[in-house]
């Protein structure tokens, strides 16, 4: 999971690793390297090695945040801000942590409760995806994780977003097949993102990763 530190290893499932101490994520089966998916399900029937899981780490975490790093510093000095729109899909259960399968909104923005970028785009973002028909909310039950926590800087003009979608609005979540609107909705999320890009193309520019 990019979205995790490269240190978030569950002992539950990785020989060696050090105790989670309480780390939530960890604790749900949710670190760096996930031992669950939805529903809770196991993913494996026993553990990695420290050796596998490193290099996993080494393989793929490492080069992709050398790259975002890389792209968020370009962005910054070729136009003076960057704005980071870390997308995700969340499960229709995520809803039971906000008053049932009818409280999960169509997208949930997090953007760490103002820390990790500047109210004046998040509300843009907010509008322009309302604006498709679509419901969103604030950083409950997602507020932002790993990528969020680690390049939203926005006194520095580093502002990142993060963007779950509610994957019932695409996707069968039993069979994961793309539901008959797939294109439709992604003809929205399109238009939302035109939208988010017009109105800082001037007198200055927006780059959306």
């Amino acid at each position: 999971d990019l979205n995790r530190a490269a240190n978030e290893l569950d002992p539950a499932i990785i020989q060696g690793a050090p105790a989670s101490h309480g780390n939530p994520r960890i604790t749900s089966g949710l670190g760096v390297i996930p031992r669950v998916v939805a529903g809770g399900r196991a993913i494996y029937s026993g553990k990695l090695s420290m050796l596998a899981a490193q290099a996993r780490i080494v393989q793929h975490w490492h080069p992709y945040h050398t790259a975002l790093r890389a792209m968020m510093d370009e962005t910054v000095q070729r136009f003076g801000f960057a704005v980071l729109m870390d997308m995700h899909s969340m499960p229709s259960e995520a809803g039971l942590a906000v008053g049932g399968r009818q409280g999960l909104s169509d997208i949930v923005l997090g953007d760490r409760h103002g820390a990790s970028a500047s109210a004046d785009i998040v509300a843009q973002i907010e509008l322009a995806l309302a604006s498709q028909g679509l419901s969103v909310a604030r950083n409950s039950p997602f507020a932002g994780a790993y990528i969020a926590q680690t390049y939203g800087r926005p006194a520095l003009g580093r502002h990142v977003v993060q963007v779950e979608i509610a994957r019932r609005l695409y996707m069968n979540e039993s069979t994961l097949a793309p539901l008959p609107q797939f294109d439709s909705f992604a003809q929205k999320l399109g238009a939302a993102l035109a939208q988010i890009v017009t109105r800082y193309a001037a007198p200055r520019a927006l780059a959306a990763e």
